[in-house]
């Protein structure tokens, strides 16, 4: 069994969890954002085409879902960028 490099730092896990806290959050906000503007340019079709049953189910399921993703992973953000500036502000 070989040791780890020597300058090799050792995983804090509580990091390790935050940074994929914060994959996940990116990931989920910008599947979030992304069903929004699917949201708006549905809305502009249906606008200028004519809104029918299905426009109008496309417009309202993008933003359920894109709420559903996206009000999570703001706060998730958030907490992610307090607990670093936290860790930050008392050296740890």
């Amino acid at each position: 069994m070989t040791d780890p490099a020597p300058d090799t730092p050792p995983v804090d896990p509580v990091r390790a969890r935050r940074a994929q806290i914060a994959r996940a959050s990116k990931l989920a906000q910008r599947g979030g954002y992304s069903l929004f503007g699917v949201a708006v340019v549905t809305f502009f079709v249906g606008f200028f085409a004519g809104f029918t049953s299905t426009i109008v189910t496309i417009i309202v399921a993008t933003m359920a879902v894109g709420s559903v993703l996206l009000a999570p992973a703001i706060v998730a953000s958030y907490a992610v960028k307090a607990a670093e500036r936290d860790d930050l502000e008392h050296g740890r």
